[in-house]
């Protein structure tokens, strides 16, 4: 390279210098007054200290905003698993086997303001093949439930399981969740949970509230089988 074609200086090669420079500001300390920054609140001009102030301001604020969403987020963590708790305590207080179904379906619409659920339950026990939760499951809805590795969230296409509720009309949006004993491939139930809110069951949410709700109620419900 020619020595007279010496590079120019770059905004990086300043950065870099002031970076690896600590002291830099002490032997030029009026040089921190005399700076001048442009303010990010208009056109204004201010002092180099200045405009670090609000850049701290603006990081404590950002802070403050975290912190207020994480305590936000701990609340409603907390009304959750409050209200799994008295779910659950509601299936254990329940003596006998075959009022299940419908304690665990009304407890869920009411601790969880669901509007519509409904539960159907097959090879269950002689004694309970005459009720009504265990009947009107065709083998097409058997074999649907036993696909399920998760949950089903989305809109209702008509669906078999959406006939089981009190109005399938109302039911804009469901969850299905399979019942399953342990790690079975088969299930043998499905919980329907139904909202007239399109949203309420999105088809991109997370499921995994859902499969807790379902392992529960396997758990249960495995009470009326053989």
């Amino acid at each position: 390279m020619n020595p007279n074609q010496i590079p120019p200086i770059t905004e990086d090669d300043i950065a870099n210098y002031l970076a690896n420079t600590p002291d830099f500001f002490e032997r030029h300390a009026s040089l921190l007054a005399a700076v001048q920054l442009t303010s990010p609140h208009g056109q204004r001009a201010v002092s180099l200290q200045e405009r670090q102030a609000e850049m701290l301001r603006e990081k404590i604020r950002g802070l403050e905003l975290k912190a207020a969403e994480m305590i936000r987020n701990g609340h409603e963590n907390t009304t959750i698993a409050d209200k799994l708790q008295r779910w659950t305590r509601e299936l254990l207080l329940t003596r006998e086997a075959n009022e299940l179904p419908t304690v665990a379906a009304r407890a869920i619409g009411e601790h969880f303001l669901v509007p519509q659920v409904a539960i159907k339950v097959w090879d269950v026990a002689p004694e309970y093949a005459d009720e009504a939760f265990a009947q009107g499951a065709s083998d097409d809805a058997k074999a649907f439930a036993s696909s399920l590795m998760h949950p089903y969230c989305g809109a209702n296409p008509g669906l078999e399981a959406a006939q089981w509720l009190a109005d399938p009309a109302a039911a804009a949006s469901l969850a299905l969740i399979p019942l399953r004993a342990g790690l079975a491939p088969q299930a043998f139930g499905l919980l329907v949970l139904a909202s007239a809110d399109h949203q309420r069951f999105a088809a991109d949410m997370g499921t995994d509230f859902l499969e807790r709700i379902g392992e529960l109620s396997s758990a249960a419900l495995s009470r009326l089988r053989p």
